[in-house]
């Protein structure tokens, strides 16, 4: 297997003729660091791998490993900060279809720690288009994200997040969360299948809490269930901000429930 073309976004710039620049033919993973210690990075580069491998992108895993070090000891801060991974098909092909043989490209780069939600709750709208994911791509943090940007530019500026529904009106996910649900003692997420993305933490959380002893199932959620009196609460997760609950949907005010980090500390999970 070929290995990566490396660019530190520090240092160089990405050749215009990139397929992910041109077309979104790539992946990406944001890593929460503290310090020098990322969060999940495991759970990051099976995703990053396992969605290269989708898109008959080759990816050489030790040379993945490696180059993440190289990064943490490149970009290194002493408190919290974001690594970026661009994972791109590299140039060539003549038009949308991609060469026979291609050399991938990695971009590396450090971001500042976003400001993190306030621990009691956030306010969080419903965007106004639903989300229609094609099977074919459905999990894969791909680089096509248009739908995220729109939903995102539309909402109040209030609004921590916006939340998808699909066309049936159910819960999906946020423009950059995924969604977990208390309801009646029990801990909720949409099927995989109609996501967009398979979040990370929301998978270490699931894993947690099964651990824990608590019972987590997968099924459609209508927003109905939100007006339910056995929802107890909605929360946002990322592998960045961790979880935190919604106390306001639109003009529906939610529960705000505890519960979660009594059971399962969403950044204390293993890696």
């Amino acid at each position: 297997m070929a290995g990566l073309d490396v660019i530190w976004a520090d240092r160089q710039d990405l050749p215009a003729s990139d397929r992910g620049l041109a077309y979104g033919d790539g992946l990406f993973e944001t890593i929460r660091v503290e310090g020098d210690q990322p969060l999940l990075l495991r759970r990051h580069l099976e995703r990053l791998v396992a969605g290269a491998r989708r898109l008959a992108i080759p990816v050489p895993p030790d040379q993945l490993q490696q180059l993440v070090g190289e990064a943490l000891e490149h970009y290194g801060r002493p408190s919290a900060w974001v690594l970026k991974l661009v994972l791109t098909r590299g140039s060539g092909g003549r038009g949308y279809r991609p060469p026979t043989q291609c050399r991938p490209r990695l971009v590396l780069s450090c971001h500042a720690m976003p400001p993190l939600p306030a621990p009691d709750g956030v306010t969080a709208t419903v965007a106004s288009t639903p989300l229609v994911v094609n099977p074919e791509l459905s999990g894969l943090k791909s680089l096509n994200r248009l739908e995220q940007v729109m939903a995102s530019q539309n909402q109040p500026a209030e609004s921590y997040e916006a939340v998808f529904t699909d066309t049936g009106g159910r819960l999906l996910e946020g423009t950059r969360t995924n969604l977990l649900l208390r309801f009646d003692g029990q801990w909720w997420q949409p099927p995989a299948e109609g996501i967009a993305v398979a979040g990370v933490m929301a998978a270490a959380l699931a894993d947690g809490l099964t651990a824990a002893g608590e019972r987590v199932r997968q099924r459609p959620l209508p927003l109905s269930l939100l007006t339910r009196p056995e929802c107890e609460g909605l929360y946002l997760t990322n592998s960045v901000i961790g979880a935190v609950p919604v106390r306001k949907l639109g003009c529906l005010y939610l529960p705000i429930d505890n519960t979660l980090a009594t059971i399962c500390d969403p950044l204390k999970l293993p890696k």
